[in-house]
């Protein structure tokens, strides 16, 4: 079965040619198999977020290559990736569009790498219910707020509403962007509880940044450590399972 993606000797240069020059991600080669769910965790500036954006095409490598699926994707486009791939940040604001309301943002996310008709108004009984049920899966009041402006919706609604679109239709790679940072533990939980389910239920591959300890070893069969650009510990199956807290922490200490 072809990997959902891989990189080989990923590199990003960064003042290439001055004396401030430096690596932010160093010969990075990582497979990711079809339906893994992998955690990464690293200290800020380890090259986590460079990681994602180069997964995701809004960042080029100065070397190495970027495979999604069977297709090398290099030198393809941010917009272009968004075919096969979707991204949740950890700001709420980004990945939805406040002006539209929330029916319409799952609408549009419905058709996710197509040419998009619009048709909120005059929804179908039947579409509304749809619509109903694909909201109301987190419990926190979203899909009684079909009609309301995405931008009017508290922080937790309209990030649980970014998940929802980013895996309304199913992504071949989801990249979880510290998507549960900006928010209450109350309502972070609930999240972690939905993504969890989603990418289970869906049998998703997804990647997810984390700065939560707890989460990076309570969610996911697989757990990256990076520092310095690189991927500096890597976690599966038994080994994930039997990491403690405080190994966690001592890595983090010595680095």
């Amino acid at each position: 079965m072809t990997p959902s993606l891989k990189l080989v000797d990923a590199t990003v240069l960064v003042n290439q040619g001055t004396p401030e020059e430096k690596i932010i991600l160093d010969h990075v080669n990582l497979t990711v198999e079809s339906g893994e769910f992998v955690t990464v965790l690293g200290s800020n500036g380890a090259g986590k977020s460079t990681l994602f954006n180069v997964i995701a095409g809004s960042l080029k490598l100065t070397t190495g290559k970027v495979f999604l699926g069977d297709q090398d994707v290099t030198q393809m486009n941010e917009i272009a990736r968004t075919k096969t791939l979707s991204r949740v940040f950890q700001d709420p604001k980004l990945g939805t569009a406040p002006r539209m309301t929330v029916a319409e943002n799952l609408l549009l996310a419905e058709r996710r790498g197509e040419k998009r008709r619009l048709r909120s108004r005059g929804l179908t009984i039947e579409k509304r219910a749809e619509l109903v049920k694909i909201a109301d899966q987190m419990g926190n009041g979203l899909a009684q707020r079909l009609d309301v402006a995405t931008g009017q919706l508290s922080g937790g609604q309209r990030q649980a509403l970014a998940f929802l679109m980013a895996t309304e239709k199913r992504p071949e790679l989801l990249l979880l962007d510290e998507h549960t940072a900006a928010l209450d533990p109350k309502t972070s939980t609930q999240l972690m509880d939905l993504t969890d389910q989603q990418i289970r239920q869906q049998h998703l591959t997804a990647m997810m940044i984390t700065h939560n300890l707890s989460d990076a070893l309570a969610y996911g069969d697989r757990l990256l450590v990076m520092s310095n650009g690189k991927i500096a510990m890597d976690y599966t199956g038994e080994k994930k399972q039997a990491l403690t807290l405080e190994e966690l922490l001592t890595f983090f200490n010595r680095y």
